[in-house]
């Protein structure tokens, strides 16, 4: 089937242009000023919509298989469809873990049967699995993942040796989350000392804190200079850690990465009066300086994507009185789109910038085959936005399995109309078309 959208803004290649873009099967046919409605089965009138590649998030947690009374790959990937995600990159915290690579076969398994998204999963990291690391096919597997701070999953890998033995030995990319474990016990004990179990939220980013995440992203830099490691440092949060990474060479040519969240860039601990536990993350939010640290160091190139580290927990559980039992994370992967062009239009860059930083680079940075442009012969996945169209996030357009949003209450003024992926219609102007499904991303390493 053909489908022609007509009279869009079409943003990509760093260039915003008025015109047509005819889609043949899985792919962009032709890209012109004005293509008859004759060449297509179906037209749909875009009306000065802005017309985006489909946005790529390099950090998802799914949940499944394991924890599916959280979210689900199906539930979760029908969210970031009707927010303009058309492929994601999920994590290796489930159960059990994809630590090895027959438990990651099987999540692609479940992904290939429910995905509405095009999807790849990171191979976990342990203290003593550094063969199975080794196995991994750069072709088709997204990279491998290090918790070098615990987080959600208990998937902590300390070992020095093993790390640079990973560092050493690893052939795709390596992405990490830095936190000093020893800091945040030694700020963990000082708060319990002073409050029990009873630690009010505002102390998160004192606990987990800008001390602990410098210390180990500047050893997790150090090393990957020392042995010569793809690392890709995941939900920067703090100033100081971006005054290590570098804007001098092309995105292409780098072999040290940096990835900032949705989270990081809206919130500062000013937020948790109102929010509270519901943006509890890890690495917390923290300081305004520090978000101004995050967003200065993203538009100068030293930080080189936007994802979401989207995490769904139930409300049950975030709602849990002792702060050592609330888990960290939230859900985003609906709302990232609109929340970021909010974000760039209330500061004044252009949209070429996000499509760049949403877009463009997970697409350069993990050297995903044929997709994250807007160009002909690359697979359409497509995106498209009406503008000046005031919405609220609210329980009742929420579509994550677990029912709520640390946005709820939020009025955007973007609304994502249409979404494509491989060609295929999959979320049109609130209706959701989930018969076809998405595709294992393929990279070019």
């Amino acid at each position: 089937m053909k489908t022609l959208l007509k009279n869009g803004k079409l943003i990509s290649d760093n260039h915003i242009q008025e015109a047509d873009l005819l889609i043949e099967n899985e792919r962009i046919a032709k890209i012109a000023s004005a293509i008859s409605a004759k060449e297509a089965q179906r037209v749909i009138d875009l009306a000065g919509m802005l017309v985006f590649p489909g946005v790529i998030d390099d950090q998802v947690h799914f949940r499944e298989p394991g924890l599916t009374h959280k979210a689900t790959i199906a539930s979760e990937s029908i969210a970031a469809v009707a927010g303009g995600t058309t492929t994601f990159f999920d994590q290796p915290n489930t159960i059990p873990q994809a630590t090895t690579i027959d438990a990651l076969e099987d999540k692609f398994a479940i992904a290939a049967s429910s995905s509405v998204a095009n999807f790849s999963f990171l191979l976990g990291g342990t203290n003593d699995n550094i063969e199975e690391l080794k196995r991994i096919n750069p072709k088709n597997t997204a990279g491998v993942k290090l918790f070098l701070g615990s987080s959600t999953g208990n998937m902590l890998v300390d070992n020095e040796k093993t790390i640079e033995r990973i560092f050493k030995n690893v052939p795709t990319l390596i992405a990490a989350h830095c936190e000093d474990e020893q800091t945040i016990k030694r700020n963990l004990e000082h708060y319990l000392s002073l409050y029990g179990a009873q630690i009010p939220i505002e102390c998160h980013p004192l606990i987990r804190s800008a001390e602990a995440c410098y210390l180990s992203s500047s050893r997790a830099i150090a090393l990957a200079k020392q042995t010569g490691a793809r690392l890709h440092v995941f939900h920067l949060s703090t100033a100081k850690e971006t005054e290590l990474l570098d804007n001098t060479i092309p995105l292409s040519q780098k072999k040290i990465t940096a990835e900032a969240c949705i989270h990081h860039l809206w919130f500062s601990d000013k937020d948790y009066d109102q929010k509270g536990v519901f943006i509890k993350w890890n690495p917390a939010v923290k300081s305004q300086a520090d978000r101004e640290g995050i967003w200065k160091a993203l538009l100068d190139n030293r930080i080189d994507v936007i994802a979401t580290d989207h995490a769904p927990h139930t409300l049950e559980e975030k709602s849990q009185k002792e702060y050592q039992r609330i888990p960290s994370g939230a859900p985003l992967v609906q709302h990232s789109l609109v929340a970021a062009l909010t974000m760039f239009r209330k500061r004044g860059i252009p949209l070429e910038r996000l499509v760049e930083k949403m877009c463009h680079n997970p697409a350069i940075l993990f050297r995903i085959r044929e997709r994250g442009y807007l160009r002909e012969g690359y697979y359409a996945d497509i995106t498209c936005v009406a503008e000046h169209t005031p919405w609220q996030v609210s329980k009742e357009n929420i579509l994550y399995k677990c029912g709520w949003s640390p946005l709820e209450g939020t009025t955007f003024d973007y609304k994502v109309a249409y979404t494509f992926v491989n060609g295929n219609l999959v979320y049109d102007q609130g209706t959701l078309l989930t018969q076809e499904k998405g595709k294992r991303v393929l990279f070019d390493n």
